[in-house]
């Protein structure tokens, strides 16, 4: 790709220097890392919704339903909450705040929206926070007006139903043409009402080949890296109660990694604490330093990690030594994250603006080449991303292929019992970490 961003100088080294520079163009702000333990309550019931229409996957105990590829859902619209009017000018001197995980968007394509939208003032506000869970009780509080969220769909029914996100104006985002079509009509949320896509990820193994020598990809079972002894102190899983629950299912055997069975939660719980005996994992979401800095000789990550892993490497250390395992037909932990307004914010129009122009192609794909997260865009070919060099060839196997999804397990919004076992379960695990 003639267009694609070259790095000079290290990633770590923009980073500072954007740090340095974010006082007089974009402010940031963060946000606390604690993980709330406990499954966050819903604060609306369906009774308090009504349907644009039905939708077709079981409901939960709250009434809410459980979206999934066989059951797809399209989303209520809740009185007062309709899509703004069309034809609309931005907001003038506005603040668009932005809440995100951490190092998961591009200073220079927030500075670049400013820019193109300098005739309306524009300040963008960024605010990060460390899981879902905290972003929801954040989102929920409202002491911030956040105007656009990154987020997940195994929230997106509790957004809804907590009547929390806005329903978008299409209008607005012509550019939703460019992503791949599954996502025009995504089956967490039909007929796109509430989102847009932004990054597709798998859920795999990273490591450091000059540290760890041995193909992890090539044993029989390669999650059983987490239990081996020889690797004990030397290796983390993510800081991520389904991430971690749903390798240990797929590791015992199970398919079902948003399962309610008692059963199979049991034997996941006690192979994660055998894990802690043997192997003396960390919990981190930080792999994607971590492990090129050699803190960490190899992670639970998602495929996104490895790939910007390269621009973390120590002076002098080749990143072709960087590695990625997850199954190579698809048949593993899969998922996207999506762009969406949320309902407390103070610029409804300049949001949904800022939701088509991260669909730009060019943006899109600049954003990629800073994050090494994929967008799920017509014009990145997953045939030819090594070739055109978005991936280095020792990282081909963290590109994302839309057929996968067909055929991988997704993490599916839960039930608020069942999530509560998920997070007893998890709750012990840390607690022995």
């Amino acid at each position: 790709m003639t267009n694609r961003p070259r790095r000079p100088v290290s990633r770590r080294q923009v980073l500072q220097a954007s740090a340095l520079a974010l006082p007089g163009a974009w402010a940031l702000s963060s946000c606390a890392r604690e993980q709330p333990i406990g499954a966050p309550s819903s604060s609306a019931s369906a009774g308090d919704a009504s349907s644009s229409a039905g939708a077709s996957a079981s409901p939960s105990a709250t009434g809410i339903p459980i979206a999934s590829p066989q059951n797809p859902v399209k989303w209520p619209i809740n009185p007062g909450n309709e899509p703004i009017a069309s034809d609309l000018e931005p907001e003038p001197n506005a603040t668009l705040r932005l809440y995100n995980y951490p190092d998961y968007v591009w200073n220079r394509v927030l500075k670049n929206f400013q820019k193109e939208y300098a005739d309306y003032n524009v300040t963008i506000e960024l605010s990060t926070f460390n899981d879902l869970p905290e972003a929801l009780t954040k989102i929920r509080s409202g002491s911030v007006p956040y105007d656009v969220g990154f987020l997940t769909y195994n929230y997106l029914g509790k957004l809804v139903y907590g009547d929390l996100i806005r329903p978008l104006n299409h209008s607005y985002i012509p550019n939703i043409v460019d992503a791949w079509d599954s996502f025009q009509n995504p089956w967490y949320d039909q007929e796109w009402q509430y989102t847009v896509p932004y990054t597709v990820y798998t859920t795999g193994i990273g490591w450091r080949s000059d540290l760890i020598p041995e193909d992890i990809g090539a044993r029989p079972d390669p999650y059983n890296v987490f239990w081996d002894t020889k690797y004990a102190g030397e290796l983390a899983v993510l800081d991520d109660d389904r991430e971690v629950i749903g390798m240990t299912i797929l590791r015992n055997g199970g398919t079902d990694v948003n399962s309610a069975d008692p059963a199979t939660l049991g034997a996941a719980r006690d192979a994660m604490l055998e894990m802690l005996s043997l192997s003396q994992p960390r919990v981190t979401i930080t792999g994607y330093t971590d492990i090129p800095e050699g803190t960490l000789s190899l992670s639970q990550c998602w495929s996104g990690d490895m790939i910007t892993g390269q621009y973390y490497m120590p002076e002098g250390v080749d990143p072709s030594v960087l590695r990625y395992w997850s199954p190579p037909e698809g048949n593993g932990l899969i998922g996207n994250d999506f762009l969406c307004i949320l309902k407390g914010g103070e610029n409804p129009v300049l949001a949904h603006h800022f939701l088509n122009y991260m669909l730009t192609n060019d943006v899109a794909l600049e954003n990629f080449g800073w994050v090494g997260y994929q967008p799920p865009m017509k014009s990145l070919s997953p045939d030819t991303m090594v070739a055109d060099g978005w991936v280095p060839e020792n990282l081909a196997s963290a590109v994302v292929r839309q057929e996968w999804f067909d055929v991988g397990y997704p993490l599916l919004e839960l039930p608020p019992a069942v999530e509560a076992e998920y997070q007893a379960i998890w709750q012990q695990f840390k607690a022995g970490a």
